[in-house]
């Protein structure tokens, strides 16, 4: 049977109470906003759909309304199994309010759990999330009081300790595509991701459910099968959402920028501006400095961005392969609510599959930012006191890459400094310190590095740090900077400390 063609209400009418809902997306990009806008219009005029559970691999959300904000309503929600919280604040709260229960598991075993659900076996078995406070022995991932129910479980396996995140059932997939026929077959040709599309809409076929897709347009064939991402026997209802209409921008910062589906020679963007002198640019530079010819590197948001225009400003760009993990291969990231995106990527491949690349070792550099670093080189990212961001990808990422770089400015709230005559100067110290006795939650857990024999720097404007089996080491000063009252001084415990070399000059370049 092809599938039903109707508006976002007809479809979204479709959806029981109790139902377990997955919707695709990363940031903006890939989620199908006017179905999410659809559901909460239902809820808010009738009450109904209400106690669903809400399952996501990748963060969904401008930080205000849009996004999987719109599923954020008390009796709506019974429980969110999230891979990123911080982009929907409104789902946040009504965890830190117990009023949901609310797991954060690692982005990439999320989207991999979707395949093992929709084949029905008995969920992901690996080591990430290990010794972390998704580890069972821990937390088990759940993020407040009214969360009792165990999801993962601790396994040992030929003389190895393994978790396994349990599969559950997928009632409804609220998916994105560019292009449907009239059988329901789906191609992307205009989204900036592939995402999870798939897999999702996989899983929910397969368990008896609906699959709800959104698309910009109707076509009578795509011509080429190799196209289809999704194909139509699993489709149930579609829902045209035309181009450039405001729920299916490209991203939540664009309508449509064609530099993220095509490729060139060229992969440094004419709009990747040099970065303004600060903390930041130096922070930028010291990390570039770790990533060698021909390295296969993942950047994350925020801080570890200014790598990216380091490397452009200095003509290294083309020396390395940017990676994402919502699947793009080479180009430069896009940033803020485009962030998933890449400027001229070579490639873009599913969410899943990249997590396996990235799972397997595939990284040689990740550079990821840090809220706090311990003295065992632990890294908590998710925890802001009583707020919480969740961890994405981090997990993953930092537990596989053979190399790994935090960056961080050494304290926040109200540093600022300057160069003068290639000497720093605190002009104003921060408020609060990086380097902790121990990090609120630990979400990289720096013993368990030791022992898998990864390499890893922890980037500052004034130190760097190196983990050792003893702990944090300094080994690296900035120019200018008095070792005893404004590094040892400014931590809350000491590190291991032995005549540590000057910080190179070029970080200092004004």
């Amino acid at each position: 049977m092809p599938p039903v063609i109707s508006s976002a209400t007809e479809a979204i009418a479709a959806i029981p109470d109790g139902a377990t809902i997955a919707v695709s997306g990363f940031v903006g990009a890939g989620h199908p906003e006017q179905l999410t806008t659809a559901l909460e219009k239902c809820f808010m005029a009738s009450a109904s759909p209400r106690d669903l559970t809400l399952v996501y691999a990748a963060g969904q959300g401008d930080g205000k309304d849009r996004g999987l904000n719109h599923l954020a309503h008390e009796e709506m929600l019974k429980r969110v199994i999230g891979g990123h919280w911080n982009l929907a604040p409104k789902l946040g709260t009504l965890a830190l309010e117990n009023k949901i229960e609310a797991y954060n598991f690692p982005q990439g075993v999320v989207c991999q759990l979707f395949r093992e659900i929709a084949g029905k076996r008995p969920g992901v078995i690996t080591k990430v999330g290990l010794n972390t406070f998704i580890d069972p022995d821990n937390d088990g991932g759940r993020l407040n009081e009214s969360t009792t129910e165990a999801l993962i479980d601790r396994l040992e396996i030929d003389d190895e300790i393994w978790l396994r995140y349990r599969s559950f059932p997928i009632n409804v997939a609220l998916i994105r595509a560019t292009t449907a026929d009239k059988n329901g077959n789906l191609s992307v040709e205009r989204e900036g991701i592939i995402g999870d599309i798939l897999p999702i809409a996989q899983a929910a076929h397969n368990h008896g459910g609906i699959v709800i897709a959104q698309v910009e347009k109707i076509v009578d064939r795509i011509a080429d099968p190799k196209a289809v991402r999704v194909p139509g026997i699993l489709v149930d209802h579609l829902v045209e959402s035309p181009s450039g209409h405001a729920g299916h921008e490209q991203t939540f910062a664009e309508s449509f920028n064609e530099a993220y589906v095509i490729s060139r020679d060229d992969k440094v963007p004419t709009t990747l501006e040099p970065l303004a002198f600060s903390c930041r640019k130096i922070i930028g530079r010291r990390a570039l400095q770790e990533i060698q010819k021909g390295d296969i590197v993942n950047l994350g948001i925020g801080m570890p961005e200014a790598v990216a225009s380091v490397a452009a400003e200095s003509g290294r760009l083309e020396e390395f392969t940017l990676t994402l993990e919502s699947g793009p291969i080479g180009g430069v990231p896009a940033s803020g609510l485009s962030f998933g995106c890449s400027l001229y990527p070579d490639a873009i491949i599913d969410q899943p599959s990249q997590f396996d690349f990235y799972d397997g070792g595939g990284i040689d550099l990740a550079a990821l930012g840090a809220i706090e670093i311990d003295q065992q080189g632990s890294v908590n990212i998710t925890q802001f006191g009583k707020r919480f961001a969740g961890v994405g990808g981090f997990v993953n990422i930092t537990q596989n890459a053979r190399r790994v770089v935090f960056c961080a400015p050494f304290r926040v709230k109200g540093l600022d400094v300057k160069v003068d005559e290639g000497q720093l100067k605190i002009t104003n110290e921060g408020l609060i310190p990086k380097f902790v006795k121990q990090v609120q939650q630990v979400a990289f857990h720096g013993p368990s590095a030791i022992e898998r024999g990864q390499e890893v720097l922890y980037v500052t404007e004034r130190a760097v740090f190196q983990l050792t089996s003893d702990g944090l080491a300094l080994i690296e000063t900035a120019p200018g900077i008095d070792l005893q009252t404004q590094i040892l001084d400014q931590m809350e415990f000491t590190p291991i400390e032995d005549n540590p070399a000057t910080m190179p000059s070029q970080c200092f370049e004004q």
